[in-house]
């Protein structure tokens, strides 16, 4: 009698979920109505018969009485310390013209310590009626004594007062670094606007974070990105101080997140991790060491986009390669040899083909049958070269909520025929490869289904334009789902422990007020989150008032 009350207690599920409509993202069992976790995993999914039988005396029970569930939500390209940071900087998302960024910073400096850095991000002269770049003048009135760096909208571009051109010695004689450019009025004086690598010519004399604001930067970051239903991210791009204070969290327990970290690709951070080895599910499943990050170009809204022909509206420019390709090709073969992915961020249809073309090098200098290597991005693509993503199993990581953002200006930049390659998912599709989905947060909101929205419908959040851009390169709400479940998990070589609702994975989850998956598009934006669960446990739950 003993033995056999031990064993009942030993198969009883710690938490049922039972009347569900849940989305595994399973195709062996892609709905159900119930599911059991115990030790932080799928126990089982389907009836609630089946999910009660595993139930016992200390068996947490969670009645959805008809809720919809799907699988925890991945972010397949976000930048956590980026949105750390850029919740306790001056927001300037949504501003409609420089009056108003300049207000926005001039209010911050009124509290700010004398010689203080102020931080903003989020500005984006598409969205203004005059839009040109700014020049620091206005700026440099309102805040003279303060140095003032602030963030375009995409990361890749930056606008500066003369405060912060002063401290970092940049003059009319300064010369534009390899991957940058400064831009400069009719006198070749710099205007405060600083493209891609010119970036770090003045961020180089910003006073690093603490390690304390490093901690809670990213337990803010985390505590946002659980809000909107994200139980996982890659990371794409993080330093030593970083990782460790991740590493340092996750050993706390305070760690929420399954984090893919890639590296940022400098070459003594990238040897100290190719010495320690990848690195699977440490900390509990929180942190994955196993990838790499480089940039080859720039963005497209800042026209540093690498094109193989120069932009419709700025004659003579074809973007900036930000890294030389026989660097790509290098540290793809140290990658493969090391037993690490390589993901690079390329946007132009130049920097994606030439990241094709070193991918392709390197693979026959280190034959890998499994190599999962991503182009981070590929919005812009040569329709010679979207076969060879497959071909060469390279994965386009994409980010759903670019296209609807910037498909406002995007044939301006390009011209119509270049435009029939932009953000074309259909395309890849066909030829057999997986999106992982994103949002490149802060450059974009949070909400992961912004994104899904996007992967449908083509259109924005007003539901324009009638019928979406380009509708020929929408997906199925099916497609979308995986997008933001399991095909990130694949892109991860995290398929096996994450990314749908099986048993032996991850019990992650995320619980909405309305079913995604049946609902009209219009709908969709309007669902909230109610609950976010980690490894079987709440790590959200939103209130009356959220």
């Amino acid at each position: 009698m003993i033995l056999l009350l031990t064993a009942l207690t030993f198969q009883q599920a710690d938490l049922i979920v039972t009347n569900a409509r849940i989305y595994t993202s399973d195709v062996n069992r892609p709905i159900a109505e119930a599911l059991a976790v115990r030790n932080g995993r799928i126990a089982f999914v389907g009836s609630n018969r089946g999910a009660m039988a595993l139930a016992g005396p200390r068996t947490e029970r969670l009645d959805l009485t008809g809720r919809t569930v799907i699988t925890g939500m991945v972010d397949a390209h976000a930048h956590l310390l980026g949105l750390g940071q850029a919740l306790r900087t001056v927001d300037l998302v949504g501003t409609r013209s420089y009056d108003e960024v300049v207000a926005r910073v001039a209010e911050r400096a009124k509290t700010a310590r004398p010689g203080e850095w102020i931080r903003g991000r989020g500005w984006d002269q598409n969205d203004w009626a005059d839009t040109r770049f700014p020049t620091h003048a206005a700026l440099s009135r309102a805040v003279p004594n303060n140095p003032v760096y602030l963030t375009r909208v995409d990361g890749h571009a930056g606008l500066v007062n003369a405060k912060a051109l002063e401290l970092a010695q940049v003059t009319a004689a300064t010369p534009d670094p390899s991957g940058g450019r400064f831009i400069r009025d009719s006198a070749g004086s710099p205007t405060g606007v600083l493209i891609d690598n010119a970036q770090g010519v003045v961020s180089r004399v910003i006073p690093p974070a603490s390690r304390t604001q490093l901690r809670e930067q990213t337990l803010a970051a985390i505590a946002e990105a659980n809000r909107w239903g994200l139980t996982g991210i890659h990371d794409a791009g993080v330093g030593a101080d970083g990782i460790g204070v991740y590493e340092e969290l996750a050993r706390e327990g305070r760690y929420n997140l399954r984090n893919y970290v890639m590296v940022r690709a400098n070459d003594s951070v990238l040897d100290a991790f190719m010495r320690r080895g990848a690195q699977k599910a440490l900390h509990d499943g929180r942190i994955w060491i196993r990838a790499i990050k480089i940039t080859a170009d720039g963005a497209l809204g800042s026209r540093g986009a690498a094109l193989l022909e120069p932009y419709s509206d700025d004659a003579g420019n074809t973007g900036l390669i930000t890294q030389p390709p026989e660097r790509i090709r290098s540290v793809a073969v140290r990658a493969l040899k090391a037993g690490f992915q390589l993901n690079v961020h390329a946007i132009g249809d130049r920097a994606n083909r030439i990241v094709l073309d070193q991918f392709e090098a390197a693979l026959r200098e280190v034959p890998t049958a499994d190599h999962r290597f991503r182009i981070e991005h590929a919005q812009i693509l040569s329709e010679q070269d979207i076969p060879r993503f497959a071909a060469l199993d390279v994965i386009p990581s994409m980010q759903g909520s670019h296209q609807t953002s910037d498909m406002y200006w995007v044939p301006a930049r390009l011209g119509q025929p270049r435009t029939k390659g932009a953000y074309a998912w259909r395309s890849l599709l066909n030829t057999g490869v997986v999106i992982p989905n994103g949002s490149d947060f802060p450059v974009e909101a949070v909400n992961p289904l912004i994104s899904f929205h996007s992967f449908i419908t083509r259109q924005d959040a007003e539901n324009f334009p009638a019928g979406g851009w380009m509708p020929e390169q929408r997906t199925t709400r099916q497609e979308a789902l995986l997008s933001i479940t399991l095909w990130p998990a694949y892109a991860a070589f995290m398929e096996n422990e994450s990314g749908s609702l099986t048993a032996g994975k991850f019990a992650d989850f995320v619980v909405l007020d309305r079913d995604i998956m049946t609902v009209g598009p219009e709908e969709i934006l309007r669902a909230s989150v109610l609950m976010t669960v980690l490894g079987g446990k709440v790590v959200y739950r939103a209130t009356p008032n959220n």
